[in-house]
């Protein structure tokens, strides 16, 4: 009779055993040679090392970068400052005249316009 205490009578050490069993008949080559064992760290290894390469070229390009996007950003702000600055009343006022009213102003949306009509009639 069994052990009850033996772990080979455990069912889920005879499912291991046999997963075991499948496994090394699963594998295809069986060893595999030293030789194309280093070749294939070395390529992955020079594989690594070349993607750091690049990305480090990619950061210092960006790093190089930022001052002329700066740069180009600021000229961008100090235009738009300048708009501004133009649409809030940087230029001279004059009364408009009654007839010229309409090709003034531009309208936008959500504005209106009110029309005289003492000048209609």
């Amino acid at each position: 009779m069994s052990n009850p205490n033996d772990p080979r009578s455990n069912a889920a050490w005879r499912a291991a055993q046999q997963w075991q069993q499948r496994a090394r008949q699963a594998k295809p080559g069986g060893n595999v040679s030293g030789i194309k064992l280093l070749f294939t760290w070395l390529f992955f290894g020079v594989m690594m090392i070349i993607g750091t390469v690049i990305g480090l070229i990619f950061l210092l390009i960006g790093w190089a970068m930022l001052p002329f996007l700066r740069h180009r950003m600021k000229k961008r702000m100090e235009a738009m400052r300048a708009d501004q600055a133009q649409d809030i009343g940087g230029g001279t006022y004059r009364e408009p005249r009654s007839n010229d009213r309409a090709r003034d102003h531009q309208v936008l949306e959500g504005d209106y316009e009110t029309r005289d009509d003492r000048s209609n009639s």
